[in-house]
């Protein structure tokens, strides 16, 4: 388990997901289009990780799961 006190969220780590697992999720061709996705989409979910170096992004995959959902039914 991982704590993000940020967010105030209990995290289990099984349930992140980096680029290469969120370009999976959304049908990206490659985890560089994740960035772009998020410069495109103000609201595509925040990190629930992120390091000051950018090379550590993680989300969780209910965020990434429920925001795919969403822009579908759009």
């Amino acid at each position: 388990m991982y704590v993000n006190y940020s967010r105030r969220v209990l995290v289990d780590t099984e349930d992140l997901l980096d680029a290469a697992d969120v370009a999976e999720v959304l049908g990206l061709a490659r985890p560089s289009s994740v960035s772009t996705y998020r410069l495109r989409y103000g609201d595509f979910p925040d990190p629930v990780i992120e390091k000051q170096s950018k090379k550590c992004v993680l989300w969780l995959r209910s965020d990434i799961d429920a925001w795919a959902s969403g822009r579908r039914r759009s």
